[in-house]
């Protein structure tokens, strides 16, 4: 492997003397393998040209996030005459569709704090009856088709209340790919204590977002930037759970609670949650630009028979990448 770099190290003296200051965060498929993918992290005559972060958990273990000083262009420019190098890009932020809080009255129905046996759970009548509920004809297409929801559902996201009411008999424990730790808990965003109330409610939600929250703590949240999304993934996986109460949930966290997170960590989640014997994956996020990696991942999840939901319509724009892909799927 050596001689194939010996040029290297002279581009570096190049590249360097323009590197950016901070460290870039870099994807890249390589079949070199860990310790070779390293030992080319280490070339570099002053600094290392990269760091080996993680793998990200594709079956193959050619999947790498790495950092490097230099900026994005001249890195790919490098790798890309690396044999062994696969292919690299750049690991972008992606950002939820919609679902941001703002702060707004409720429908009168979604305060019906009467308690209704769902299935498993008890819950408010206002969860269980819920306007948008009646309008998509729930109950009657659970009646007529005996469809009730089996088996596991992902759900790609800023994590979930572990401890919510209507979702605790059917939530596996997932994971926290922001944390990189088990379990997809939402509510470790929180510096100190959540919001008084966060775990409680059932129904009572803010327009557009999540069932986490009653109007006192969208209160106390709305209009902080920090917190712009939090909610989202709880109130994603009540609609889950409300149409297909039998199914078991498996909460992925890639998002923080701002709404944002990174192009890897969502590959980690999709490969994780086909491996874990997810039946469906869900995912409320868009692309700006399209990703081959993404590609490669929701290939993988379909030859796994695995069926991947995008959101599509949110914002009102023309389709873009994630939707042109799955039409073609």
């Amino acid at each position: 492997m050596k001689t194939r770099w010996l040029c290297v190290p002279l581009l570096l003296c190049c590249l360097f003397s323009s590197s950016a200051s901070a460290q870039n965060r870099i994807i890249v498929r390589t079949t070199l393998g860990l310790q070779d993918l390293q030992q080319f992290c280490h070339i570099g005559l002053f600094t290392p040209t990269c760091t080996v972060v993680r793998g990200l958990g594709d079956p193959l273990k050619q999947l790498f996030l790495v950092t490097t000083p230099l900026n994005v262009t001249s890195f790919l420019n490098l790798v890309g005459n690396v044999p062994g190098i696969v292919d690299a890009e750049a690991d972008q932020v992606v950002s939820l569709i919609g679902g941001l809080n703002q702060l707004g009255t409720p429908p009168a129905e979604l305060s019906d704090t009467v308690s209704n046996h769902y299935y498993n759970t008890n819950v408010w009548n206002g969860y269980a009856i819920q306007p948008a509920a009646q309008i998509v004809r729930v109950s009657e297409a659970q009646s007529m088709f005996h469809a009730s929801g089996k088996g596991i559902i992902a759900d790609i996201d800023t994590g979930v209340d572990p401890n919510h009411p209507a979702l605790m008999t059917s939530l596996l424990p997932g994971y926290d790919f922001t944390r990189n730790q088990p379990g997809g808990s939402e509510m470790n965003d929180f510096a100190g204590p959540p919001p008084s109330g966060s775990t409680s409610n059932i129904a009572q939600v803010n327009q557009s977002t999540a069932a986490v929250l009653d109007q006192s703590t969208a209160a106390a949240l709305d209009g902080s930037p920090q917190y712009a999304a939090f909610g989202h993934g709880t109130m994603v996986l009540g609609v889950v759970h409300l149409v297909a109460p039998k199914a078991k949930l498996l909460p992925l966290k890639a998002f923080d609670s701002s709404g944002s997170g990174f192009l890897s960590d969502i590959l980690r989640a999709v490969y994780f949650g086909v491996q874990n014997g997810a039946n469906v994956i869900n995912m409320s996020f868009d692309f700006k630009t399209s990703s081959p990696e993404f590609n490669k991942a929701l290939d993988f999840a379909k030859q796994s028979n695995v069926i991947c939901a995008a959101s599509a319509g949110n914002d009102g724009m023309q389709e873009s990448f994630i939707r042109r892909h799955f039409k073609m799927m």
